[in-house]
């Protein structure tokens, strides 16, 4: 039987690491240990990276560092699944990447499941509705950016319907190396 591999992304520049608490609680949360994070990760470039610590229940696997150049996205087509599981950040994405089969000309998709919002296929996503930022109560995935802004009371969560999408203004992607993006220039396809 093949191990489970999971991963963390962490966002290092200036040979500074960032929000390293998140990951080490999202671990800990994921395999029900936690890694001395600052032991492991060593930036080696004063560039924007995005590090990719591979990991398993027992032991941290690889490291990874790549320059990270930011995606422009201004459209989203909705995609509908009420079985997809990604309660953890495991290097399998099998069903995340085939919802982005149905993506057609837009530049990502956000997730409906049971008729709620879910994530974007790279990232969490909030709202911007009756003047306060809402992210959903119902991730598929508990994101370390979107558990800081929660923290210091910039999002509220709660159950977000496609109707509430399309009422909002502006929306946000949540993530380690965008941090929170918001957008108030975009498309969503149906």
């Amino acid at each position: 039987m093949n191990e489970t591999i999971f991963f963390e992304t962490i966002k290092c520049y200036d040979y500074e690491v960032f929000n390293l608490s998140y990951h080490k609680k999202r671990i800990a949360n994921t395999i029900g240990r936690n890694f001395i994070l600052e032991e492991y990760i060593y930036p080696n470039s004063s560039k924007l990276l995005k590090c990719k610590l591979l990991y398993t229940k027992d032991e941290i696997i690889d490291i990874q560092y790549e320059e990270y150049t930011p995606n422009n996205i201004f459209s989203f087509k909705l995609v509908f699944d009420n079985n997809i599981n990604y309660q953890y950040k495991s290097s399998n994405r099998t069903d995340i990447n085939n919802l982005l089969l149905q993506k057609d000309n837009a530049d990502e998709i956000i997730i409906i499941k049971n008729n709620l919002l879910t994530d974007t296929s790279i990232a969490n996503i909030a709202i911007y509705l009756d003047g306060i930022w809402i992210t959903p109560k119902t991730p598929l995935l508990e994101g370390t950016t979107k558990n800081r802004y929660i923290d210091n009371n910039i999002l509220i969560q709660k159950d977000i319907s496609v109707d509430m999408l399309l009422k909002s203004n502006k929306i946000a992607l949540l993530n380690v190396m965008v941090d929170f993006k918001i957008l108030d220039n975009f498309d969503i396809i149906q």
